[in-house]
């Protein structure tokens, strides 16, 4: 039991022994005992990660060793992932670490778990888009969410593997085949974008990218993705051009590394890092923390898409309260309106997999 909550047990009890009100103080003590037992710290969370192996998984699965918040990390993946495990298991941080290989072993690793990241799927190459990847990565998600669903269905699912415009969907149709679909806990990780165009404005006005926070909303993916500049903090304005260009560099930022790699791989350890950035805000969340907020790609109602990014207030149970979209520039509208029909056609498309499944 925390200090600090055992000292205000005391100061109830001395006040209850001494003062006249004692049924005020009494019906307080009871609150924070009941506040103990409804909501045990998440210092111990189990922490599943599927697709443990990968470029993407590796790197994030050592952040996750690193957090006090993970007391057990539960590593899966098609191959070499004992190996992975054993590695990690080395570094002197609390979590333990097993690992999981194949199949046979998916419902094992899912036993418990507070939390499942999947960043599991086959990576961009040259001249792919993200929703290339559907045929593939579609089978691969529907796959896991149908083992998430039957072994840990309260779990928190954060949904790395592209495309996530379509893996949402697909996630949140296999659990209503089990009856235990819960839209506050089924989370399209769109953190990546956040954190390149931090980066990139940061760059451009010589900020600390570390104190510069922009929103984006849409999908995670090319014209979807609308970063909110007109409602970064601090306040930055740039000529309509440099912030037209700046929007399309954030929109291709995931191409523009591609790229680069000349196909060795697309973003990988961005990635991990933005993985595990929102895995902690959704942990510090579960464990009580006040006031976290990340965007994530949800069930919203906030526009005519069944599923939109937009900032989230998190909190134990998941999405507290969606925050919406705030005020936008008529630039920004505009790259809304232009994003819908896309994100309805992707929505539909993971929706009408689950259905066609056999």
């Amino acid at each position: 039991m925390p200090s600090n909550v055992i000292s205000r047990i005391f100061i109830f009890i001395r006040l209850f022994s001494t003062c006249r009100l004692q049924c005020f103080y009494f019906l307080a003590l009871m609150e924070i005992v009941s506040e103990i037992v409804s909501s045990p710290p998440q210092n111990n969370a189990k922490v599943a990660v599927l697709g443990a192996s990968g470029g993407i998984g590796q790197p994030l699965s050592l952040l996750l060793k690193n957090s006090p918040l993970v007391g057990e990390l539960s590593l899966f993946d098609i191959a070499h992932t004992p190996g992975v495990a054993a590695d990690l298991s080395h570094i002197e941080t609390r979590a333990h670490v097993t690992g999981y290989m194949g199949p046979d072993q998916l419902d094992a690793a899912l036993k418990g778990c507070n939390v499942v990241v999947i960043p599991a799927g086959v990576p961009r190459k040259p001249g792919m888009t993200r929703d290339d990847l559907f045929n593939t990565n579609a089978t691969i998600v529907a796959t896991l969410a149908d083992a998430v669903a039957r072994n840990c269905p309260e779990a928190m699912i954060c949904i790395i593997a592209n495309p996530v415009n379509s893996t949402i969907p697909i996630t949140s149709e296999v659990m209503k085949k089990y009856g235990v679909y819960n839209p506050n806990r089924v989370f399209g990780v769109t953190t990546l974008d956040i954190v390149r165009a931090n980066a990139f404005v940061a760059e451009l006005k010589g900020l600390d990218p570390a104190r510069v926070n922009v929103p984006v909303i849409g999908g995670h993916a090319g014209k979807t993705i609308i970063p909110l500049i007109s409602q970064a903090t601090p306040k930055v304005e740039f000529p309509a051009d440099q912030l037209s260009a700046l929007t399309a560099r954030i929109q291709d930022a995931g191409t523009e590394v591609v790229k680069a790699k000349a196909g060795a791989g697309s973003a990988t350890l961005s990635m991990a890092y933005a993985g595990a950035r929102f895995t902690f805000s959704v942990l510090d969340a579960m464990n009580g923390k006040d006031g976290v907020v990340e965007c994530a790609y949800v069930r919203s109602e906030e526009t005519e898409c069944k599923y939109f990014s937009t900032p989230l207030l998190l909190g134990k149970h998941g999405i507290e309260k969606n925050l919406g979209l705030g005020k936008l520039s008529a630039f920004e509208e505009n790259l809304v309106a232009e994003a819908i029909g896309e994100l309805k056609g992707s929505i539909k498309k993971g929706e009408d997999f689950v259905a066609n499944m056999k």
